[in-house]
């Protein structure tokens, strides 16, 4: 049975990982900002857009390779004792998930050039701006096999029901990021590229790490061409792809969504924009919280599929998807609590800007709303995750893609701005819905 703290033990190292990551962003912009001009900040902001557009599409690296090895670490389990050797099936899992991470890297090296410039030439910027963006790209492109094989180490330590692993890598990742950035851009003629080179530093530091996890924790020690064949072939294989081509469709109907929302903010001007940015800026710190308790689903909920595989008591899993549901939805109380007292403090530590404090202002109530209908939502992608139901959430995420244009398109001529955050509130219920009904039918509450 799970148990709280077997949820905290895996929920609490996500969130101080998730904790770490702005930081980079922030002190990358820092150390552009003091060494070079406008420019050169806009240009880095520019270039770390085009890697979020590119790495999101692969998000599904991370999330399949959660839900299949949670299944096969459960039925490795008996009697709720811990695996003490890692099941065949899950170094099986381990292997595809990096060599279609490594086939990816090789796809993106060979479009890097056709990508950068396609997207140049759709955002609107300087030529100075451009050609800094450029030069970061072409540097930091060639992580792409470190960045990708994280996304399956991490995946596979989640399913591993070990949080702590990634916890580690991320940090380390994190740091070696920030001293990396500083030391190359401020002390050495490399400059503003000096930040690329440090990120694709960090990213191998950061893979060599869960390497020798992999190595010294799991005694994985060494992997063979023939397991490595043999791995890429048969109906795991398949499963694997079926289930990632699935995620990958999610990925896209995220982009529409997320994408969609800032870009149309900025239509209706600079202010507008920057009180969306900051607001999902808040937005985004709740979901650093829920997003380690939708982890903790993915692990537990694939934990118990995978051995009710073997026991047949499929009454496990509505158990702990219920104790899963609880953790997610005191948190959005919490947050919901939070935003309603200290909202307007929040905002104004973020800005001093007076136009973006008083345009905040009639948006409030969305910040206070959103918590608890989020962390219902994240929660369903983490229980769905586990239990490798790539069609249902895919079909989710197509349907809220769907109604975040609909509302939008029906609502902005009426409500100006409002309409944003009316689609995007819209977006998050039809997740809900989807998700809640197809849940109730196939396995009840």
């Amino acid at each position: 049975m799970t148990t709280n703290r077997e949820i905290l033990r895996l929920a609490v190292p996500s969130i101080l990982a998730n904790i770490t990551i702005p930081l980079v962003g922030i002190v990358d912009t820092a150390i552009v900002g003091h060494l070079s001009n406008a420019a050169a900040i806009g240009g880095i902001a520019i270039g770390t857009m085009l890697f979020d557009l590119l790495y999101w599409n692969f998000g599904f690296l991370r999330v399949g390779t959660s839900g299949l090895t949670a299944q096969a670490y459960g039925k490795g389990q008996r009697d709720d004792v811990r695996c003490t050797k890692v099941p065949e099936e899950c170094r099986k899992i381990l292997t595809q998930s990096t060599m279609i991470a490594l086939m990816a890297a090789m796809f993106i090296w060979a479009i890097q050039w056709l990508f950068v410039t396609a997207v140049l030439a759709i955002v609107p910027c300087s030529e100075e701006v451009a050609q800094v963006a450029r030069d970061y790209f072409f540097v930091r492109i060639w992580a792409a096999p470190a960045t990708l094989m994280l996304f399956a180490f991490k995946g596979w330590f989640i399913g591993m029901q070990d949080t702590v692993s990634p916890m580690a890598v991320d940090i380390l990742v994190n740091v070696v990021n920030i001293g990396a950035s500083y030391g190359l851009a401020v002390y050495t003629p490399l400059g503003v590229v000096g930040v690329a080179w440090g990120t694709l530093i960090a990213q191998f530091t950061g893979l060599l790490l869960a390497i020798l996890i992999v190595v010294f924790k799991y005694r994985i020690v060494h992997i063979g061409l023939r397991e490595i064949i043999a791995a890429m072939r048969g109906p795991e294989l398949k499963r694997m792809m079926a289930l990632n081509g699935n995620l990958f469709i999610r990925s896209l109907c995220f982009m529409v969504v997320y994408v969609g929302f800032t870009s149309l903010a900025g239509t209706y001007g600079d202010t507008e924009l920057a009180v969306s940015s900051v607001l999902m800026k808040l937005f985004m710190f709740f979901s650093f919280f829920v997003d380690g308790f939708a982890y903790a689903g993915e692990a537990l909920v694939g934990k118990a599929f995978g051995k009710s595989a073997i026991s047949h008591q499929p009454s496990d899993i509505k158990a702990v998807v219920r104790t899963l549901f609880n953790w997610s939805i005191g948190v959005g109380v919490v947050f919901t609590v939070l935003y309603a007292v200290w909202g307007k403090a929040m905002v104004g530590m973020m800005t001093d800007d007076i136009a973006v404090l008083a345009a905040t202002d009639k948006y409030i109530g969305w910040l206070i709303a959103m918590p608890i209908v989020s962390a219902l939502a994240f929660m369903w992608d983490g229980v769905y995750v586990g239990a490798t139901a790539g069609v249902p959430i895919r079909n989710a995420m197509i349907w809220a893609a769907v109604g975040f244009v609909v509302l939008y398109s029906a609502t902005f001529q009426f409500v100006g701005p409002q309409a944003l955050y009316i689609a995007y509130f819209a977006h998050l219920i039809a997740r809900v819905i989807y998700l809640t009904i197809i849940w109730k039918r196939k396995y009840g509450l």
